[in-house]
């Protein structure tokens, strides 16, 4: 090797040794005290489904709302679910009350993999619907679904936060039997799960009551027309006529009923107990008897009741058993530390919280634990009122939930100089 050669290499080698050195300073070691980054968040869909389009669509919206407003609150809690922050989505779908759509509806959910589902308002829906929710391993709970074949069935993903139509039938059953004294009763159903299901449980009941039933007539959901069926009723002398259906076929019934003079009573579910009876039946709705498969609106929370009224106005039926319905989902989800449905679901079975209708429990079939009952009658003022509490097999006459102490007035800020020595704070 000649000499410029050696030389020509030693540079070379000179600069390599150079790079290698600046390529290490570019790589600081990391800092003792550097925190990991924060864990992804993982957003959660909770699907809403009910009639939000036709005749009863202001029950199904009520509904809905109250599922909103459960989503809105457990965001505001800020949940960490398996180790993930979570936030919560709903998704509201139309089933328009019809159990062909229901199920359109519920395979399109499934699909779509939610998480869980607060849904279907009517009993005729969810029963088809929550089969294909379990095939799914998707877990559904009903606000309003009272139809005890709902829960009958084995499945171990349905549940609700409503009592059921074996507990509601004999509950109106006996305030027709003593507080209206009926002794002739003339029964007519719309021909749905629901409505045809409360009918045979109230015909059960009244029998067992010795009273006598006068008539058993049929129509459907979707009739208007009822001066046939009701021609007939007349023609019985019924004391009292109960209704098995909705209000959206039980206002135009009692308004007909009327005009042809029929005098009788009239008495209906929970899908006829709503202010709209007045709108539909006009001045005919005066004292008619009703029931609801829960507590009336005006008993739930004061926190619920405060905060649905600044954000939707007015609650119609059901909304707060929707409400806690959702928040039973998110509960089971927090006592199994996950999100996915195949873990959280059986812990569904476990929940208990108190919310917005009072303590929120399940029994191995899935409906809920010591469910309550409500008597209702129709005023002058077009607005029905609770008259009755009816809780395992016992009537009690309600009564209004005592309004909220007012928060008393803050005392004046002390002069520091005229302070008193502080005395021991009161035990509570």
């Amino acid at each position: 090797m000649n000499r410029p050669t050696q030389i020509a290499l030693a540079v070379v080698a000179a600069i390599g040794l150079a790079a290698c050195g600046q390529k290490e300073e570019a790589k600081p070691a990391p800092k003792a005290d550097a925190k990991p980054a924060a864990p992804a968040g993982v957003t959660v869909t909770i699907a809403h489904a009910g009639p939000l389009t036709g005749s009863i669509a202001h029950l199904g919206k009520d509904d809905e709302n109250g599922v909103a407003l459960a989503i809105q609150h457990a965001n505001d809690k800020k949940l960490t679910i398996g180790g993930k922050p979570v936030t919560f989505k709903m998704v509201s779908e139309d089933d328009q009350a019809d159990p062909k759509t229901g199920t359109t509806v519920a395979q399109k959910l499934a699909d779509a993999k939610v998480a869980a589902v607060v849904g279907h308002l009517n009993s005729g829906v969810t029963i088809p619907a929550s089969e294909i929710y379990n095939k799914a391993g998707i877990p559904v709970i009903s606000g309003s679904a009272t139809n005890p074949t709902l829960t009958e069935r084995g499945l171990k993903t349905v549940f609700r936060t409503v009592g059921r139509d074996d507990q509601q039938g004999p509950a109106i059953a006996a305030y027709i039997a003593g507080e209206l004294k009926g002794k002739k009763v003339a029964l007519v159903d719309d021909k749905t799960s629901y409505g045809e299901g409360l009918a045979n449980e109230v015909e059960k009941a009244l029998k067992a009551a010795k009273v006598t039933i006068v008539t058993r007539e049929r129509t459907t959901d979707k009739e208007t027309d009822f001066k046939a069926v009701l021609t007939k009723i007349k023609s019985k002398s019924p004391d009292v006529v109960f209704h098995g259906g909705m209000d959206a076929t039980g206002g135009p019934m009692l308004k007909q009923a009327r005009e042809l003079g029929i005098k009788a009573v009239f008495a209906f579910g929970d899908g006829a107990c709503t202010d709209e009876m007045a709108k539909l039946a006009g001045a005919a709705a005066e004292g008619f008897a009703c029931s609801q498969a829960g507590l009336p609106a005006v008993a739930a929370s004061k926190e619920f009741q405060d905060a649905f009224k600044a954000k939707f106005g007015e609650i119609k039926q059901y909304a707060p058993y929707f409400y806690d319905g959702a928040m039973a989902i998110v509960e089971a989800m927090k006592k199994a530390d996950s999100v996915d449905p195949a873990v959280f679901a059986p812990k569904m079975f476990e929940v208990s919280f108190t919310g917005a209708t009072g303590k929120v429990e399940f029994d191995a079939k899935g409906d809920r634990k010591d469910a309550e009952m409500t008597i209702f009658r129709m005023g002058k003022d077009g607005k029905i009122a609770p008259v009755a509490i009816v809780k395992n097999g016992v009537s009690t006459p309600f009564a209004m939930p005592a309004p909220a102490a007012a928060a008393p007035a803050a005392a004046p800020a002390a002069d520091a100089k005229k302070e008193e020595p502080k005395k021991d704070a009161p035990k509570k």
